[in-house]
């Protein structure tokens, strides 16, 4: 099973209730928000080893490991890992918290339950949403001057408005924002390394998205 975004949120695994393997990615939240590619693959070793030579080679497998150099980064982002995990799912709180009250429905509601470091606001209206991935990019720490605007993404069967100023080009545990042109326009926000960085940007997000109304 795919566990991007799950890891270090809930209390176990997936594979502590039956998954018989799990990946994810190394520019989520299991790299602390530093590694600058790669993922991982966990779980019964003989599954392991048959994804690792398809990797590499039949024969080589888990013996020929790609690590790109990266070892001192990828130990270093397990070791933040937890830390920027738990910043995210504040931010995540305080996002569903503010657009709550603001009468937006949200997924989930605020203070449930986390089971990933993802949180969605339905706008019903794409101006709106497209305002508010606008602001997320514009208090980002990289890109700020850029412009989202809605195209065609791959794998998606509509178009695609995405707000991502990160360090690491197309990190999803830093704070990032995008949504589908489609019927409820609903923006689903992952990650955040610092929970006071996610207000700011909701500071301008909400006054982006109320100037739609007017």
């Amino acid at each position: 099973m795919d566990n991007c975004y799950g890891e270090f949120v809930e209390e176990c695994e997936p594979t502590a209730v039956g998954a018989d393997l799990m990946a994810g990615s190394l520019i989520k939240n299991p790299g602390g928000t530093i590694v600058p590619a790669g993922g991982y693959v966990a779980g019964r070793a003989d599954l392991v080893e048959a994804a690792a030579c398809r990797l590499t080679a039949p024969g080589i497998g888990s013996s020929g490991g790609a690590t790109f150099d990266l070892n001192r980064l990828l130990f270093q982002g397990l070791f933040l890992a937890p830390q920027m995990v738990g910043e995210a799912i504040k931010g995540n709180h305080l996002t569903a918290y503010v657009f709550y009250k603001l009468g937006y429905r949200v997924n989930p509601l605020p203070l449930a339950k986390r089971r990933d470091v993802i949180q969605a606001i339905e706008f019903g209206n794409p101006d709106k949403l497209i305002a508010f991935c606008r602001a997320i990019q514009q208090n980002s720490p990289v890109g700020a001057y850029l412009d989202p605007v809605p195209g065609p993404m791959p794998g998606y069967e509509s178009q695609l408005v995405m707000a991502g100023g990160t360090f690491i080009d197309g990190s999803t545990s830093e704070f990032s924002a995008d949504g589908p042109l489609r019927p409820p326009y609903v923006a689903f926000c992952q990650g955040g390394t610092h929970w006071t960085h996610v207000s700011i940007a909701l500071e301008a997000a909400v006054e982006a998205v109320g100037k739609c109304g007017e």
